[in-house]
């Protein structure tokens, strides 16, 4: 990790490059611990569990929010943002669930995966892996993960038609998150994709 006397020097911050391989190394980081690899550096595992202990997943998510979607910082970054919606606005996730999962052909989506988790299930998947605790296969993760997303963007789709004719201004802002969770979804795909062929980093 960089030394906070040396980050606090930074003029406006750290340095993209500097942020970019921080964002790709904490990730590496976590994702060795929960599957008992030996990375490249094991006092660097120690050091950001106890910071995801003392601080939370927020502080690496700051740093995940910009990696590229098919990298592996920008997939957790993307689980992230899932679980922290259904921490803030449970009502809604569970609402717009039941409304998409009865429409979404969950074997095309998951690929062959498990069921798709709900916003429970979803919440602890999300804490596992981004705890460093979640020892199954980061693919399926990725790929329940997605569908979970898919399933979310047709629940707001949906809502969303139904708000057209009361309130545009709000179907509107529910049309754009339909959509955002859709890109969500896709990215998590790939990156599962990714994972699997060894090209996820």
């Amino acid at each position: 990790m960089l030394d906070p006397v040396v980050a606090d020097q930074l003029p406006g911050g750290l340095d993209p490059a500097t942020q970019a391989e921080l964002a790709h190394s904490t990730a590496q980081a976590l994702i060795a611990r929960a599957r008992d690899e030996a990375p490249d550096d094991p006092a660097l595992v120690e050091r950001l569990l106890a910071l995801v202990e003392a601080e939370g997943v927020e502080t690496l998510a700051t740093l995940w929010a910009m990696a590229p979607p098919d990298s592996l910082p920008g997939a957790l970054w993307r689980v992230y943002m899932l679980r922290e919606w259904v921490e803030r606005d449970p009502l809604t996730v569970a609402d717009r669930y039941k409304l998409g999962v009865g429409r979404e052909q969950v074997a095309e989506v998951v690929a062959g995966a498990q069921q798709p988790p709900g916003p429970d299930e979803m919440r602890q998947l999300a804490d596992a892996v981004l705890s460093g605790m979640f020892t199954g296969e980061l693919d399926v993760a990725l790929e329940r993960a997605a569908a979970f997303a898919r399933i979310l963007s047709t629940g707001s789709a949906l809502d969303a038609d139904w708000l057209e004719l009361d309130r545009p201004a709000e179907a509107q802002a529910v049309t754009r998150r339909a959509s955002g969770l859709l890109h969500t979804a896709e990215a998590l795909e790939a990156a599962a994709a990714g994972w699997r062929k060894g090209r996820l980093e």
